[in-house]
């Protein structure tokens, strides 16, 4: 991708991207606003303590992301990329995210959670006297 050429959102948006993905929440929530609205597929999350508390467990359990575009305008920028975790090998995923100062105010995130659901349901459970 040209840097140069890139807009203020996908700037943002970018940073945001390579800070989460390098495990580094502080620094990603650095790009987020206190007030940020996210739409996500469990639902809408208000605010930045809200979303850290969303992010947080993903972030955890992250093992590589794979960056395959992101491109915007001004004020939005679309992120398309793909994860590993310690529960799914494959994971793909995209935001679209709208900037308004430097900071992510309203992040729609499009991911498929069944591979999540399947993969924590053949889990092995613990036993009785582990619990």
């Amino acid at each position: 991708m040209d840097t140069a050429s890139a807009s203020t959102a996908v700037e943002t948006a970018l940073a945001y991207h390579r800070a989460w993905t390098a495990r580094d929440l502080e620094s990603a929530m650095g790009y987020i606003a206190d007030d940020i609205v996210c739409e996500a597929p469990a639902g809408t999350i208000h605010g930045a303590e809200a979303y850290r508390s969303f992010m947080a467990p993903f972030v955890g359990m992250l093992t590589g992301a794979r960056l395959h575009a992101a491109f915007g305008d001004e004020r939005t920028a679309v992120v398309f990329y793909d994860t590993s975790t310690q529960l799914v090998p494959h994971a793909p995923g995209s935001e679209c995210v709208t900037v308004a100062g430097g900071r992510i105010v309203h992040s729609r995130f499009v991911f498929d959670r069944l591979p999540f659901e399947e993969a924590r349901r053949v889990m092995p459970r613990p036993a009785a006297h582990d619990l």
